[in-house]
């Protein structure tokens, strides 16, 4: 009898349905029985849907749309549209190459295979075999064909030990040494077809959303970064839903091969790089140290405008200036080596970040809330040793140039001075056409504080004000964890350039820690001793990287304002140079940068010249134009505009530049 009722008791409970609230976005509640997936959800609301989640977001943390959901949750569901989904669409991609190089190369171990921001990578030790571009296509098809099959890829809990034997048994010395690193029950493996693969995941259902692969390039990547430890091929892919996709982004490709900072900054005469001076470390030509001129100076004004001052600081520090800050610890193993003097124990550095040498201008002398805002800006050249297979252009440089300033304020001036700083960063993005950014407010990642100095109440006050200045001046952005400065939090503007890439361009950084390491102090109007906030902020990053970034999105055509020559003077034969020295002259009085092409070449090739050069306006002077004292005015990519006289030319250049800058 009671085994008669232990079985009925037992089918009677597992008939009860437990059910669980799931917010969407949308704020809406839905209720579904507990252990409901994403994919769950989503056929819930249509098949369409359905058909295209590749993850869900589960307060918060992103998971496969395919795991169970057993608690109320705030849930969004993910596809291809958001950045999340291509995450996951791109790490799941990762995992299908390397079961294809698996295959295809028997023996290969595996390190890591994540995600990026376009695409994915998979870092490899081939043993002697040395993979090369003849190979790609062998692993693109093997990759379709693992596609069709609509491989599942199924997460499984494993533990410690039986992840250490399964991987034993493979060989597989690299994801040993993960494992080593990882807790007893927080270990996840993924199985998709052949493969197995340590991983926390998250993951697209199934292989089956895979429609283009394509892979990009190979490249040496030393395991974990360690110079010291073995270098392992790293293979670069990206994979799209559809092929047109793949089409567009290889087309989108070939329009940034042509807009290569690089490739242009040698045609345009702008910067070079010397072997005998040293990797990472630019050497500016005079067009293009007369580019970053103007580009100080139009800062400059701008910062007189909002009550900054002008500061300049050695190349070189005490060593422990740095190791007050905490940069010395932070950054000294990307720093040069500090420089040892003949007194013994003496040690400089070439100088990481501006910052600590502001904060020694601040103690000069006593400060009273009075003198604050303080507001110290310059243009400082700081250093740091990147290692040589990441130096790229000037994007990535040993040697770089910060439009660093520091405001010290008190408390209650913060808002205002952080919102002052939005606002010249609003300014130089309309002088230089960036039409689209949003910011991105990065926070210290509260499950990791060793990463971070400063106090738990610091961090949150410095927080608050950052989050409180976005919600109140209505700025679109997204909250990133772990993304903040050591030392404080940042608000940081992504722009997309002219093809649609995004780049981080201009940072603030809101900071009570620097002023507690240095020991800051103002009188307040109480007459007590009390500590500055200090607002760090670059709105243009690093000159070089900003002109690397510049360059690119306008093609080399810059803005009329800032272009290195504004004018050429065509004169269509040589009985009429005079004439064209007399407007180059005239012109100059005008501050209008101008050059006459006294070449003997044909008026129409020098035309496509200037055009090729990207110099703004071309101006033919000719017979017609002597005789009326005027010049035929071209313009790039606009053509002929007309007759004009000098002092109506001049107007429309200004006018122009007017209204880019004021």
């Amino acid at each position: 009898m009671s085994k008669i009722f232990s079985n009925f008791a037992n089918l009677f409970f597992r008939t009860i349905n437990i059910m669980i609230n799931i917010t969407l976005p949308d704020n809406s509640v839905r209720q579904y029985n507990e252990g409901v997936t994403g994919l769950d959800i989503a056929l819930s609301i249509s098949e369409g849907l359905a058909r295209n989640v590749l993850a869900a977001k589960v307060n918060d943390e992103v998971w496969d749309a395919t795991r169970p959901i057993f608690n109320d949750a705030n849930v969004k569901l993910l596809t291809w549209n958001d950045t999340e989904g291509k995450a996951a669409f791109w790490h799941s991609s990762a995992h299908i190459m390397a079961e294809a190089l698996e295959a295809l190369f028997p023996g290969t171990k595996f390190g890591i295979g994540p995600d990026i921001e376009n695409g994915f990578y998979y870092d490899v030790d081939m043993g002697e075999r040395m993979l090369t571009e003849s190979d790609f296509k062998a692993i693109e098809d093997k990759m379709l064909e693992f596609a069709k099959e609509n491989q599942p890829l199924v997460r499984k809990e494993i533990s410690k030990q039986d992840a250490i034997d399964f991987f034993t048994k493979k060989g597989e010395v690299y994801k040993l040494e993960l494992i080593n690193e990882l807790t007893d029950g927080e270990i996840t493996l993924y199985e998709s077809g052949r493969f197995t693969d340590l991983c926390r995941g998250p993951h697209i259902p199934s292989s089956g959303f895979i429609k283009a692969v394509k892979v990009m390039s190979v490249a040496g990547a030393y395991w974990r970064g360690d110079i010291s430890r073995k270098q392992l091929t790293r293979v670069y892919g990206i994979t799209f839903p559809k092929q047109k996709e793949l089409q567009d982004y290889l087309l989108l490709l070939e329009e940034a091969k042509k807009r290569d900072h690089r490739k242009l900054g040698k045609e345009l005469e702008l910067f070079a790089f010397s072997a005998n001076v040293g990797l990472g470390l630019p050497l500016w030509l005079p067009k293009g140290t007369a580019l970053r001129e103007r580009l100080e100076a139009f800062l400059k004004k701008a910062q007189k405008k909002a009550g900054y001052v002008q500061v300049m600081t050695p190349h070189i520090g005490n060593v422990n200036l740095y190791k007050t800050s905490g940069h010395f610890q932070k950054y000294g193993a990307d720093s040069f080596r500090p420089i040892s003097t003949p007194v013994e124990g003496e040690e400089f550095m070439l100088k990481p970040m501006n910052c600590p040498h502001h904060c020694e201008i601040y103690k000069i002398k006593p400060r009273s809330y009075k003198d604050l805002p303080f507001r110290l800006a310059e243009f400082g050249t700081v250093y740091r040793y990147e290692q040589s297979g990441e130096l790229h252009g000037l994007t990535r440089v040993r040697g770089f140039t910060q439009d660093d300033a520091h405001i010290f304020c008190t408390p209650d001036q913060v808002k205002e001075e952080f919102v002052g700083v939005i606002n010249i960063v609003m300014h130089i993005f309309k002088a230089l056409d960036f039409k689209e950014w949003t910011a991105q407010i990065s926070l210290r990642d509260p499950n990791d504080k060793e990463k971070y100095i400063g106090t738990d109440e610091n961090w949150e006050k410095a927080e608050r004000a950052i989050l409180e200045v976005v919600e109140e001046n209505n700025i679109k952005g997204v909250i990133e964890i772990g993304e903040a400065a050591f030392y404080g939090p940042k608000l940081d503007f992504m722009v997309r350039d002219a093809i649609g890439r995004k780049w981080q361009l201009g940072t603030i950084q809101v900071d009570y820690n620097l002023p507690e390491r240095f020991d800051l102090e103002y009188i307040g109007n109480d007459n007590q001793k009390h500590r500055p906030v200090m607002i760090h902020r670059a709105p243009f990053g690093s000159m070089e990287r900003f002109v690397a970034v510049l360059l690119e999105h306008c093609a080399g055509k810059f803005p009329l304002w800032l272009a290195p020559e504004q004018v050429t003077i065509i004169p269509i034969s040589d009985k009429y140079e005079n004439y064209a020295k007399k407007v180059l002259e005239l012109l100059n009085n005008y501050d209008i940068r101008s050059q006459i092409d006294n070449r003997s070449e044909k008026a129409g090739k020098k035309i496509r010249d200037a055009e090729i050069d990207r110099i703004p306006f071309m101006l033919i002077v000719g017979e017609k134009e002597e005789a009326e004292n005027t010049i035929s005015v071209r313009k790039q990519g606009h053509g002929d505009l007309g007759s004009f006289t000098i002092d109506a030319f001049a107007a429309l250049i200004n006018d122009e530049i007017n209204k880019m800058i004021e």
